[in-house]
């Protein structure tokens, strides 16, 4: 079988990104987004992405490294509201910008890995969400249909994986990432801890290997999106 295991993120990326690819990377807010393998995105030097993300990380990190470079195209999102430069890009019309609401775009993603075309829906029915959309009614109800979504590239980050690409996510980190590994075209994971094969409980798997082209164990900051405190109160 193929080796999947690469020794950094820039060599598991060699070969995939391209000008004017779209590219699907997991994560919410500064939680489980494959900051190594956004880092050597960048790198790579490639331009007119148009990428699929919940949000675009913050000004000095996460995606909001590839709006510095202006290596962005178009995005397709959720929230957006932690960037400065997201912000000034999009009214300068710099930047493209599809907006979704949050369940929404999960379910393009999720709908596109698993090969529906598309899907009727309730949310947006109404607003701006559905302009030039075609609609049909369900049962008296009025659905809006959204498309899925499939990427040239998938970037994911994962807990722990194998060297067959067998992922677990912990806890929050499990949030965009799993339908995101189905819905690439090309899937490359990073994660913190790397096993052999069959070391994985099967029964914990979240992300089957069938999924993942490529794998790398990487180092993470795992930086605090909205630090909030308050004074000690004295005793």
């Amino acid at each position: 079988m193929a080796n999947k295991v690469y020794a950094n993120a820039k060599s598991a990326l060699e070969g995939l990104t391209f000008d004017g690819m779209m590219v699907m990377s997991g994560g919410f807010g500064l939680c489980g987004i494959p900051e190594n393998l956004i880092l050597a995105l960048r790198d790579s030097g490639a331009k007119n992405l148009t990428v699929i993300s919940n949000n675009a990380g913050v000004d000095d990190w996460g995606l909001g490294l590839l709006l510095e470079t202006k290596q962005i195209k178009k995005m397709i999102s959720s929230y957006v509201g932690e960037n400065k430069e997201f912000a000034r890009q999009f009214l300068a019309g710099e930047l493209e910008l599809e907006f979704n609401p949050q369940g929404t775009l999960a379910e393009r993603c999720r709908a596109g890995g698993a090969g529906i075309a598309g899907f009727y829906t309730k949310t947006g029915v109404g607003t701006l969400v559905a302009e030039g959309k075609e609609t049909k009614i369900f049962n008296g109800e009025t659905y809006l249909l959204e498309t899925g979504l499939v990427a040239d590239l998938s970037i994911v980050k994962a807990w722990k994986g194998d060297k067959e690409g067998n992922l677990i996510y912990r806890e929050t980190a499990r949030n965009f990432n799993p339908m995101m590994a189905t819905a690439g075209k090309k899937c490359v994971a990073e994660v913190e801890i790397l096993v052999e094969t069959g070391d994985l409980d099967p029964n914990a798997i979240h992300t089957p290997g069938i999924f993942i082209d490529r794998i790398v164990q990487g180092s993470f900051e795992k930086r605090i999106e909205q630090r909030t405190t308050r004074k000690r109160e004295k005793a």
